[in-house]
């Protein structure tokens, strides 16, 4: 692609409801296409998306390439990958980017694999060598202790975004961008894959990817039942309540608090992490965390080297008096 141009993301969606990594992919390819000179484009894909890319044209991107089919219902990755194979000849951006989520997961490689590409897996940050021509991109390694620097030479070059690592872009009600109908050709792939059934887990309070506060509880705490005093904390906060891995492992609380590498990402403005020894896995899931409050009788704790306040002292004695001061005082975030 010689006459490669612009930056295009790939939006995501379930459910009829556009995924919050599509407004952090906006701010990524934003920053990268001014160092390109050039502009953003995204591209949404599924049965029926025309209000799906009305929402994603307020973005702040110059232009949706929105892909209707109706293999594309539900996310069947050789539907989506044959579609957005298609979309990318024709457009022929310079880079695409795509979020580093459960689908983004499985159809980045696979799509750049297709195309012969580069990619950068799992960036938090993104920037462009000129002189050689290159996608650069940072990403966390040896679950987050170190951050290596790649650079991806090809055209089209790819990558992940790890989720919460960009802020998200704000939607607004002017100038929204142009929105293009693409046609692709599905008819001759076949039923690869069909969907039987699916299960849904109900879900109650703030989504932990959503929730401006959390607070986390790890192995400190000996067990299940100190987790009521962190609801409780939380509650007052208007947050929701996390966990360490080692804490879901021993069946206090279910695996879906789990914040860090194998958990949740999260962005949070603040967390408060209690009893949390800080491994790297559970510190790169809090990257993307505003603040940082540690609580833990260990001084020598890893987390005390990412937090902006820490307490060295003992949770029973520390979190029933921070919450009743709370309360008091009526704090809320």
């Amino acid at each position: 692609m010689t006459d490669a141009r612009g930056v295009l993301i790939v939006a995501e969606h379930a459910d009829g409801v556009l995924a919050g990594s599509t407004a952090e992919l906006a701010t990524a390819g934003q920053k990268l296409a001014a160092a390109l000179g050039h502009d953003v484009a995204a591209v949404v894909c599924g049965a029926s998306v025309a209000r799906l890319a009305s929402e994603v044209a307020k973005l702040g991107v110059k232009r949706v390439f929105a892909v209707e089919a109706p293999q594309l219902s539900d996310f069947q990755i050789e539907a989506h990958l044959a579609a957005l194979e298609q979309v990318v000849a024709q457009v022929a951006p310079r880079v695409v980017l795509v979020a580093k989520s459960v689908q983004g997961r499985d159809l980045g490689p696979r799509l750049a694999f297709r195309l012969g590409a580069g990619l950068a897996q799992d960036c938090t940050e993104l920037g462009w060598d000129s002189q050689r021509n290159a996608l650069l991109g940072v990403r966390p390694v040896y679950g987050g202790a170190g951050l290596a620097r790649v650079a991806v030479l090809t055209t089209p070059a790819f990558s992940t975004i790890r989720l919460k690592a960009f802020d998200p872009a704000p939607a607004t009600a002017t100038n929204p961008a142009e929105v293009v109908a693409v046609s692709v050709r599905l008819d001759s792939l076949g039923p690869v894959a069909t969907l039987v059934s699916s299960a849904k887990q109900q879900a109650t309070g703030i989504r932990l990817e959503d929730a401006r506060v959390v607070v986390s509880g790890g192995r400190g705490l000996g067990g299940a039942e100190p987790f009521k005093v962190l609801q409780e904390l939380a509650a007052a906060l208007r947050g929701t309540v996390g966990a360490s891995r080692a804490a879901c492992d021993a069946g206090w609380v279910p695996h879906s608090y789990q914040v860090g590498l194998t958990g949740k990402t999260i962005g949070a403005d603040l967390y408060i992490a209690i009893g949390i020894s800080g491994a790297s896995q559970h510190l790169a899931g809090i990257s993307g965390v505003k603040n940082v409050v540690a609580i833990n009788k260990d001084g020598e704790a890893n987390i005390f080297k990412e937090a902006r306040y820490g307490v060295v002292g003992d949770w029973q004695k520390v979190v029933p008096a921070f919450l009743q001061a709370i309360k008091e005082m009526g704090v809320s975030p």
